[in-house]
């Protein structure tokens, strides 16, 4: 199965309508191997287009400086939501010369034209532009030219897939000219090197369809005159608060910055994910205190599993209701994603067994089978590992004593400020009967404010 998934465009920090395109585009690579199948995966990074170009100039750095930030911070982003590696990241500025080919190549096909030093592709060349957003043929404006990346649905232009060089501008000598690729002209030439000229799934969110998506089934189509794609999956919006996302508003939230606030990444994964993909995601602070209460519900049915002294021998109905459940979870992923299903059949399984506890018709077999079938579903979840084996360092140990300190001593002001800066530094404390329990759930984060990780 070749996958590819619109990566991002490295001029910022990405937020987390992004991730919940990249967290939807997870849970079906995940499903996929769940299901068998071999993935190879591509995911680009545009290191180079309008904005990228515009950064970098406004900083008064080099264009590399520029994206280099924002690259490394998006491959510690998905590190933290436990998002699968692509098998491939290429970047938009290791391919120009590829780049330069095909734009020369649609010239050379009759599919472009030349006009002052630049290449555009002429839509009406190409009978089948429109397919993929619905476009009607009849309002396609020939001959208007377009240079800009981004641009409204009403404007069908003809668009840049070369662009001249300009002052201050970076650029490449190739056969296409001295220039610049187009934004459009970087996803086709990338996934065809990487997955071939026809591929099975292409992934992102809505407003790629168009222009991005339909400006590469034309320029790929024509080039390569074979199928581009044989599936398209796009997910849909993410709001806030019931408004649209924007810096403007103050509600364009990155990883980081909910996690300056505490925020479990996991539990913001669980929440991207637990809306199907397709219908607008509406997140707010109440939803993901939510999705984290629902994540502790996992965690911990999960840990009492692992560590309470179940008489030995089995129950029946737990081997019936763990291949009902297993049936459930995959007759509903297979219906496109269909998450809802596939949660509610876990959660429903673990309310069961908790019945099952109370009653002591729970045993040490059931246990070893419920852990096995939780972690087996979790490889499409991907929300219930943890990162075990790994003693804390010595400044949080400290910290642990001090809370446990503040407790008997009844300070518990002290005690809950302690509790959110161990969470800050990736520490997740449970308190128990048989006394406090910690989970490391974000290893990156053990170390103190100066970066020391054993102070």
């Amino acid at each position: 199965m070749k996958l590819y998934t619109c990566g991002p465009t490295v001029y910022d920090f990405a937020h987390i309508g992004n991730f919940r395109t990249y967290i939807f585009e997870d849970l079906l690579k995940r499903f996929l191997l769940f299901s068998g199948y071999e993935v190879e995966h591509v995911m680009n990074i545009t290191d180079i287009d309008d904005k990228t170009i515009q950064g970098a100039s406004d900083r008064g750095v080099s264009l590399h400086e520029y994206t280099r930030e924002y690259t490394e911070a998006f491959f510690q982003d998905i590190k933290a939501l436990n998002i699968l590696k692509a098998d491939h990241y290429p970047r938009a500025t290791e391919h120009i010369p590829e780049m330069a080919r095909m734009a020369k190549g649609l010239v050379d096909k009759g599919f472009a034209y030349t006009k002052d030093g630049s290449i555009y592709f002429d839509i009406t060349r190409f009978p089948a532009y429109g397919k993929l957003s619905k476009i009607d043929p009849d309002s396609l404006i020939a001959g208007n030219r377009i240079d800009n990346d981004e641009y409204e649905k009403d404007n069908a232009h003809d668009f840049a897939l070369w662009k001249n060089k300009k002052a201050g501008e970076p650029f490449w000598d190739t056969e296409a000219g001295s220039g610049r690729p187009g934004w459009h002209l970087e996803c086709s030439v990338m996934s065809s090197l990487y997955l071939g000229p026809t591929f099975d799934i292409h992934c992102g969110g809505v407003d790629n369809i168009f222009p991005h998506h339909e400006n590469e089934i034309a320029q790929s189509e024509a080039y390569n005159g074979r199928p581009f794609v044989r599936y398209w999956l796009h997910c849909h919006h993410l709001i806030v608060d019931g408004e649209k996302m924007s810096k403007s508003r103050g509600n364009c939230y990155t990883l980081q910055e909910l996690r300056n606030r505490s925020i479990d990444p996991i539990a913001l994964r669980f929440l991207l994910l637990s809306t199907h993909y397709r219908k607008n995601l509406n997140f707010s602070f109440k939803a993901l205190e939510q999705a984290r209460s629902s994540l502790k519900r996992l965690r911990d049915f999960l840990h009492e599993l692992r560590t309470t002294e179940f008489p030995p021998g089995e129950n029946s109905d737990i081997a019936t209701l763990i291949r009902e459940t297993r049936n459930r979870f995959i007759k509903g992923l297979s219906n496109d994603l269909n998450i809802s299903t596939a949660l509610t059949a876990v959660f429903e399984m673990v309310k069961k067994c908790h019945i099952q506890h109370a009653a002591g018709a729970l045993f040490q077999s059931d246990a070893e089978d419920l852990i096995t079938a939780l972690m087996d579903m979790d490889r499409v979840f991907g929300i219930l590992h943890e990162q075990s084996g790994m003693e804390l360092p010595a400044f949080l140990s400290a910290k642990i004593d001090a809370r446990q300190k503040a407790r008997e001593n009844r300070d518990f002001r002290l005690a809950d400020e302690l509790r959110d800066e161990l969470l800050k530094h990736g520490v997740q404390l449970e308190d128990t009967k048989e006394g406090v329990r910690y989970k490391i759930v974000d290893s990156d984060r053990l170390t103190d404010p100066s970066g020391n990780p054993d102070r």
